[in-house]
């Protein structure tokens, strides 16, 4: 898969025709939503359900007059307007497009109604994909562009080895018994999917961290007290999990991040030291007590962060959205954020958090579009920032994190941050990827603190509102300041 950006002349406006069920009609709104206001605009909506068409038109912005009930009037109206629909997308299920594509053109629209939706194999063509996508490219950048265009390639391939046992269907992992058989088995698989992308070499586990990276950490009387009350709750925090340099710091402010959903996660990323078997059902008072916990250190700013538990039918998004249900009685004047999976893009699960409106909405690009294989092989960048434009369609504030030192170049940093900026993230964290044992992906160099200064000024030229960039970030560093930067003043 491969991302395009170009400076078109103007979005492309679209008509979008869905005969089918509501789930037709979803998937137009949320794949629109990702692209709305940069290559496509949807001009206007129908479904054989009107009331879906109403929601899919509210969803997407749209003036109740552009949400049609009536595929003929849509055409018919569309093709009047000054700023009507440019072309027109037809999406339902089987044969049920063939009475659409007639009609449309009779409107005057251009329909390619005699072919239905195919692929290259099937039509016996033998070509690489990356050969198809370098001439897509071209076309779209002659066609729509002014020549200055920036182009990212993702994964031709996604093989089954790729993933954990648990993603693949093989039931549980093997038990994690130390850092030598923690995460990925061996460092083979890992450092193949990295040759792959280009990155062959890197920093031994031995190597000497530079000066900025050393920092001195010191636990006060205070921060022991903390440490006890998140004990005596039988919580764990990411802070303590993770070894953070900056905890002293973020306890002091009153802000940590807690954990929730268990320890094991179902997922097996190339940089994370998490346990991958399966993971015990969630505890139901696991909410409750995480504001107990909340409360009693006092927290001004609370995170919730997940593991991946692709095992619930919803990636765990309930039980998420309970625990800031839980926080916010506890605590009314805290701010919430959560730091989540991608619960697989599945809308209906993402809205279970959205709609108790958590104060920041957190998920992690992790790495550049080229690296994802590699150090998230059950993740992907697209499905990535569709989560985070959805949550911007959703009104949220929202946030996202990167690290480098992998591998990547700095050209594709500000790729990244630029396409961050394009579906709307309010705050962006980027830090140095430290490697937690020698079976887990390599650093590929130790960045210069003056690098992490100019991306934070590149991402907020970019129109992205705070950008915390610094060797020793992390995802909840100074999350209180950069939420009160970007959020609009609540009263509850």
């Amino acid at each position: 898969m491969s991302t395009i950006r170009s400076r078109f002349q103007r979005p492309l406006r679209l008509a979008v025709v869905g005969g089918g069920p509501g789930s037709w009609i979803g998937e137009m709104h949320r794949g629109a939503a990702r692209l709305d206001g940069n290559w496509v605009i949807v001009a206007g909506v129908f479904s054989s359900d009107p009331q879906r068409s109403r929601d899919a038109g509210a969803a997407l912005g749209l003036d109740a007059a552009r949400s049609y009930g009536d595929v003929a009037e849509l055409l018919a109206r569309e093709r009047e307007r000054d700023d009507g629909a440019d072309a027109l997308a037809i999406m339902t299920p089987n044969d049920t497009h063939y009475p659409y594509a007639a009609a449309a053109l009779d409107a005057g629209f251009d329909v390619i109604g005699d072919k239905p939706v195919t692929s290259l194999v099937e039509e016996g063509v033998d070509v690489p994909m990356e050969h198809v996508v370098d001439l897509v490219a071209a076309r779209a950048a002659a066609t729509w562009g002014d020549g200055t265009v920036d182009r990212q390639d993702v994964a031709w391939k996604q093989r089954p080895e790729d993933l954990a046992p648990f993603s693949r269907g093989e039931g549980p992992g093997t038990v994690v018994r130390s850092a030598g058989d923690h995460g990925v088995p061996t460092l083979q698989r890992a450092a193949t999917r990295l040759a792959q992308a280009g990155v062959s070499e890197g920093l031994a586990i031995a190597t000497r961290k530079p000066d900025w990276l050393r920092p001195k950490v010191v636990h006060d009387r205070d921060v022991l007290a903390l440490k006890q009350t998140v004990r005596g709750h039988g919580l764990v925090t990411v802070c303590e999990e993770a070894g953070c340099p900056n905890l002293s710091e973020c306890w002091k402010d009153r802000t940590a991040t807690f954990m929730v959903l268990g320890e094991r996660c179902t997922r097996a990323c190339g940089f994370c030291l998490v346990d991958t078997r399966r993971p015990a059902p969630p505890a139901a008072d696991e909410p409750a007590r995480v504001a107990a916990a909340a409360a009693e250190m006092g927290l001004r700013h609370a995170v919730l962060t997940m593991v991946a538990r692709d095992d619930l039918p919803d990636g765990g998004m309930g039980h998420v959205a309970a625990c800031v249900t839980a926080v916010r009685e506890a605590l009314p004047h805290t701010t919430v954020e959560t730091l989540i999976s991608d619960a697989r893009g599945d809308a209906t699960s993402l809205a279970a958090l959205f709609d108790v409106r958590p104060d920041v909405l957190n998920h992690n690009m992790e790495t550049v579009a080229r690296l994802q294989r590699a150090v998230r092989p059950s993740a992907g960048y697209a499905r990535s920032l569709g989560v985070l434009a959805a949550a911007k369609a959703a009104g949220l504030t929202v946030k996202s994190g990167f690290m480098v030192g992998l591998g990547e170049t700095p050209a594709e940093v500000e790729g990244l941050l630029a396409d961050l900026a394009a579906v709307g993230a309010d705050i962006v964290t980027v830090g140095q990827y430290l490697r937690p044992t020698s079976h887990h992906l390599p650093v590929a160099r130790w960045v210069e603190p003056a690098e992490f200064t100019a991306w934070a000024a590149r991402g907020e030229a970019l129109g992205i509102g705070h950008v915390e960039a610094s060797p020793l970030t992390r995802s909840s560093y100074h999350a209180r300041e950069a939420a009160a930067s970007v959020m609009p003043v609540a009263v509850r």
